[in-house]
This record gives structure tokens, C-alpha cells and sequence, in this order.
């Protein structure tokens, strides 16, 4: 089996990579690169004093569940880009990484042009971490604990679509809670995640879930980078959420809709 896979250059994204490599032939990894540094670089997120606290908790927890930086394995074939330039890429230059059998998205920028055409043919998985219909865009974990929803924690395997997190949902992946604070919840989901995907791979059983649209009468929020601005994450790390609070809120959540829900 060969896998194709267009993600980031986190700790987590290459996490995922490494995953599908021990499962494939060979794995063909698009990566479009950020600074490993948010908060104290400029780059997606903006930098600043409340972005860096806030990240050094989202950077702790990724890498007490993924650990550091890694070197992929030899199975592995890479190209790295910058964020953003995947839209400009030549067909030709790729030509070797279309010839896989499955095709997964995970963190990747915006996919437009003749590569959305490609993937939404070849039927790509995208791997959202939030749960749609619920939330969909960016940092949707993050919004779902700011609007005190953490059942609403996880993400959402989908077929990938023109739409921006809007495909056919095929599962959805939680995290199990184990008294863990807020960071450590979010960053479980996309263990959740990628640990489910590898499994339903690896059992073909992903092949055979009857996709399932979603209905976008559902949403509660549709965020982007900008929403997320030095004076909401600051009055996030304010409210000094604690495995207690989030023990509550679990306890206290209304029924929600899940599709085929997997804890991890």
C-alpha cells in the first residue's frame, strides 16, 4: 500500500506521517512548514506575550503525548514547502506522490486548483480536529472548551471536499477523559484521531463507512486565524480551567450527535 499525505511540520503532523509509514510501503509526505516556535516567532499566529503562554501549554501537551521533532523513516519520501505555496504546485513536480492508493489531509493550508479536483476524486480523507457540523474552520477544540462544550471535543474523519471542512463525515474520534487537564484533552483528541484512522486502515474497515453529509444547521461556530486574538486566548489562560471543571462539564453536557464515535 502507498499513502499519500499533505500535512504540517509539528510535532503531531509528523506523528501522524510516522504512523502511516509503519503501515505502508511507502508514504509520500507533502509538508508545508511553519516556525515550531508559535508565539515567539511571527508567523501564523502572531507573537506576543499572551500568544507565548499560551502556546508553551499547547507545546507541553503535544509533546507529552508526541514528543519532540523526529526524523521520518527511510519509507518516508518528502518534499517540504512553505505554508501556503501548495496551491502553486506544478502537477509534474508531485507526479510520483499521485499514484498512491489512499490520500490523507491533515493540517494542511487550503487546497484549491487542480490538486482539490484531484483529491476529491480519489475520495482523500481529511482529518478535522474539532467536530463537525458542530465546529468547523480553525482551533475548534479551542473554541469548543471557550464556549464550555467540551463534548464537543474530537475530530471528525471526512471526505475531503472543495468545501472547507464541510465533506461527507465518515466517523468521528474522542478523546477518553482520564482527569487530564484542558491542553492534554485537546491534544488526546488528535491522538484520537490518528490512532483510529491507522486502525480502520489497517482493518479496511474505513472503506467500507457509508459517508454521511453534514448538516450545517448544526454549527455553533465557523473560525479562522484571525478570531483568535491576543485578548480571547488571554482570557482563556484566565479562567485557569481545571480536569475538575472539565470532569463537570462532561457530566453536565446535553446529549449530542456523533457519528460512529471512536474514544482513543
Amino acid at each position: 500500500m502507498k499513502i499519500t499525505v499533505f500535512t504540517s511540520n509539528q510535532p503531531r503532523h509528523l506523528a501522524l506521517v510516522n504512523c502511516l509509514s509503519a503501515i505502508s510501503e511507502k508514504t509520500f509526505a507533502i509538508i508545508e512548514c511553519n516556525t515550531v516556535f508559535p508565539g515567539l516567532i511571527e508567523d501564523f499566529y502572531r507573537k506576543s506575550r499572551i500568544m507565548r503562554s499560551y502556546f508553551n501549554e499547547v507545546l507541553r501537551a503535544e509533546r507529552q503525548i508526541f514528543g519532540d521533532l523526529i526524523f521520518l523513516p527511510p519509507n518516508v519520501r518528502m518534499l517540504l514547502i512553505k505554508s501556503g505555496d501548495l496551491n502553486f504546485i506544478r502537477r509534474e513536480t508531485i507526479l510520483s506522490a499521485l499514484e498512491s492508493d489512499i490520500y490523507i489531509v491533515y493540517g494542511a493550508s487550503y487546497i484549491k486548483s487542480w490538486l482539490i479536483d484531484f483529491l476529491v476524486s480519489r475520495r482523500a480523507i481529511n482529518i478535522h480536529i474539532g467536530i463537525s457540523p458542530y465546529y468547523r474552520g480553525t482551533s475548534c477544540n479551542f473554541w469548543a472548551l471557550y464556549d464550555y462544550h467540551p463534548g464537543l471535543v474530537g475530530a471528525t474523519i471526512h471526505l475531503l471536499s472543495k468545501g472547507l471542512d464541510s465533506g461527507a463525515m465518515l466517523y468521528h474520534a474522542l478523546p477518553i477523559f482520564d482527569q487530564t487537564e484542558p491542553f492534554n484533552f485537546t491534544m488526546k483528541a488528535v491522538h484520537a484521531a490518528q490512532i483510529s484512522l491507522v486502525e480502520k486502515l489497517l482493518s479496511n474497515e474505513l472503506q467500507e463507512l457509508e459517508p454521511m453529509p453534514q448538516d450545517k444547521e448544526k454549527q455553533i461556530r465557523y473560525t479562522r486565524n484571525i478570531d483568535f486574538t491576543d485578548e480571547i486566548a488571554a482570557e482563556f489562560l484566565a479562567r485557569r480551567i481545571e480536569a475538575k471543571d472539565l470532569g463537570t462539564a462532561l457530566t453536565n453536557a446535553s446529549d449530542i450527535q456523533l457519528l460512529r464515535p471512536v474514544y482513543i
